[in-house]
């Protein structure tokens, strides 16, 4: 079984491509668990990650393609949440969006996606956006 920790933010359309990379990873693996993550940066409402609309979606396709769904929340800095929460639940891979950036930015990454993948020892799969 394959145990995936997807981070996802507020765009929808960023969600749509992290679902469509696992979508094709779980099709041939034996199983899946995949640990969905939103990290609040600001949250004095007291918002819930079950609020969130790419949350919501990925969950629900996911659950459709036959993985387990775990939900997970917490505030913060983004890329410490996310190498935390991998670590703690020894994730196989991590998956996290990726920004689009103009032709000189595009060597670089995001700073919370290269933050991730320089700060563990684990797969990270980067999805792109379809937004133009």
């Amino acid at each position: 079984m394959v145990r995936l920790l997807l981070a996802l933010d507020d765009n929808l359309s960023q969600a749509e491509a992290q679902i469509t990379a696992i979508e094709d990873m779980v099709e041939t693996a034996d199983g899946a668990e995949a640990f969905i993550l939103h990290v609040f940066d600001d949250n004095p409402e007291g918002a819930s990650v079950h609020q969130v609309e790419a949350v919501r979606e990925t969950k629900k396709r996911l659950e459709a393609a036959g993985v387990t769904v775990d939900l997970l929340e917490s505030s913060g800095d983004p890329a410490e949440e996310i190498l935390k929460h991998a670590k703690e639940h020894d994730v196989d891979q991590v998956c996290v969006g990726g920004r689009k950036r103009s032709p000189a930015g595009k060597a670089l990454f995001g700073s919370v996606t290269q933050d991730v993948i320089l700060g563990t020892n684990r797969p990270v799969l980067v999805c792109g956006s379809s937004e133009t």
